[in-house]
């Protein structure tokens, strides 16, 4: 099983260990597309604040993240299942994990990212700003710039099991699975039981629930159908969406 995660807006600080080792990533395929995106970033970010500011969507009392971007090369690095906070990685708790379930954490879950690409939780990465709906000047939109590298590389990283799809919309433009790996993917709405109305907030924290549940639980669904009856299994209310492949998990509270 291979699960599709987005990032988190706000994130830890950078670790106080060794930086950056780019040849250290998962998914060496997409090596060249980080080191374009990585150089344009940084020099963007050193160059002129006010247009990096721009550039990135940054209100006034985020300025900060721009020198935060200069430095990248040099902070320190930690797992990026550290790194990325936020309602869905609370709800996930990856560092309350047992060591079983630490591992498939490790192997399964992989992070969108418009720095990035994509990586594992257990890649060490410094703390960024740069989302996935960010135009830089030399490169244009990074969505489109992650396509032709995610096409070759994101069908071998699905392997043959269920691809969980858990990425917001703009994540979801870097990569869109095809052919026989869209036919083993699934796709997760957080409803409101008794309004049928999609939640927000809550639809974060519920899918961040779903993930380490099947993460303590061990299983290995390959389908769509199989995830589901996993997931009843587990105690959660599951329908089945409007479209191949698409679920609605029903929840009675919002919080």
């Amino acid at each position: 099983m291979l699960v599709l995660l987005p990032p988190s807006e706000g994130k830890a600080s950078s670790g106080r260990g060794a930086p950056l080792k780019p040849e250290s990533l998962s998914l060496p395929g997409l090596a060249e597309a980080r080191a374009a995106v990585l150089d344009e970033l940084v020099e963007l970010c050193a160059a002129d604040e006010e247009k990096a500011r721009e550039v990135l969507g940054l209100s006034e009392g985020l300025r900060g993240e721009v020198a935060k971007n200069v430095e990248l090369r040099t902070a320190g690095a930690r797992p990026a299942g550290e790194v990325y906070t936020g309602v869905l990685y609370d709800a996930l708790g990856l560092a309350t994990l047992d060591t079983a379930a630490s591992k498939r954490a490790g192997r399964s879950l992989l992070v969108f990212s418009g720095l990035w690409g994509a990586v594992k939780v257990t890649d060490r990465i410094p703390s960024y700003r740069c989302s996935m709906g960010v135009k830089l000047p030399g490169l244009g939109a990074l969505g489109a710039h992650w396509r032709g590298a995610m096409a070759s590389v994101l069908p071998e990283a699905a392997g043959d099991g269920l691809v969980l799809d858990l990425r917001s919309s703009a994540y979801a433009s870097a990569w869109k699975p095809k052919g026989e790996v869209a036919a083993r993917t699934a796709t997760v709405r957080v409803l409101h039981a008794p309004t049928r109305k999609v939640v927000s907030h809550f639809n974060k924290a519920t899918k961040g629930r779903i993930v380490r549940s099947l993460l303590e639980a061990g299983a290995e669904p390959g389908s769509p159908e199989e995830l589901t009856a996993a997931l009843r299994d587990l105690g959660y209310v599951v329908e089945e969406g409007g479209k191949a492949g698409a679920l609605d998990v029903l929840v009675d509270e919002i919080h």
